[in-house]
């Protein structure tokens, strides 16, 4: 595993923007999310590693019940409150391995783009069986080291690949801690995403490096980067969406 980054050092200040949702983007989520909860309703959401909070209010309307953003980096959680609040929402410190909530009070919780940032996995997974309640889901959105998805930015930062392939867990270590915790696998939805509506709004956004990958990228490689994005994007004009596929895992109490 790479050494954590530090979300409050840096990436706090421009993850909203170079994170943002676009309409089209946010409404395959929300039938993603939609297609894999408990049927019932109002659900009471955990939003585990929720950052900025650019899921937590969706959840909220999505399912009608509270919904508890837990997130460890201070900054974060502050951009969180200020951007992202809701009536129905409670942002509050904590991370993976001590969830701030009591035993059986949530029905469904969403990891996204979280797990490979935890150090622990097993006291995560542990915890996630202890707060969801019987019937619930747990669903988790990530890479995967050995099978990552083709991103346009590998084109050019192609060191970024190497990162990310040390970054995220394997499928199979995934699979097995949910497993050992007493979880079972519903299934993995492949969703298509759409990042940006076009590859010069695919350079705005990550020229604010919310990409933690960025952050064990040097200066030269993410300079000589952003000219042959920008060269690309001055000589293909308007391209159209970028689209990219994500993974979401559906897992249940055995």
């Amino acid at each position: 595993m790479l050494p954590p980054v530090d979300y409050s050092r840096r990436l706090f200040a421009g993850y909203a923007r170079g994170r943002a949702l676009t309409e089209r983007t946010a409404a395959v989520w929300r039938a993603a999310f939609t297609r894999h909860a408990p049927p019932e309703r109002p659900l009471t959401v955990l939003d585990l590693g929720c950052g900025v909070g650019r899921f937590t209010p969706l959840l909220a309307e999505l399912f009608g019940g509270p919904v508890y953003g837990v997130e460890p980096a201070d900054r974060m959680r502050a951009v969180a409150e200020t951007d992202n609040a809701h009536p129905a929402v409670t942002y509050l410190a904590g991370d993976a391995g001590a969830v701030p909530l009591g035993t059986d009070t949530c029905d469904l919780a969403l990891l996204f783009l979280v797990f490979h940032h935890v150090p622990d996995r097993a006291a995560a997974t542990a915890e996630l069986a202890r707060v969801l309640r019987p019937g619930g889901r747990v669903l988790l959105q990530s890479s995967f080291s050995g099978r990552l998805e083709e991103r346009t930015w590998f084109r050019y930062f192609p060191r970024a690949r190497e990162v990310e392939d040390a970054m995220f867990p394997t499928y199979e270590e995934v699979v097995a801690v949910f497993t050992a915790a007493g979880f079972a696998l519903d299934g993995v939805d492949r969703v298509e995403c759409e990042v940006a509506p076009s590859l010069a709004a695919y350079a705005d956004k990550l020229r604010h490096r919310a990409v933690p990958t960025f952050e064990y990228l040097d200066e030269d490689e993410i300079r000589a980067g952003f000219a042959a994005l920008d060269a690309d994007v001055t000589r293909a004009g308007d391209t159209g969406p970028v689209r990219e596929p994500a993974d979401l895992m559906v897992f249940r109490p055995a």
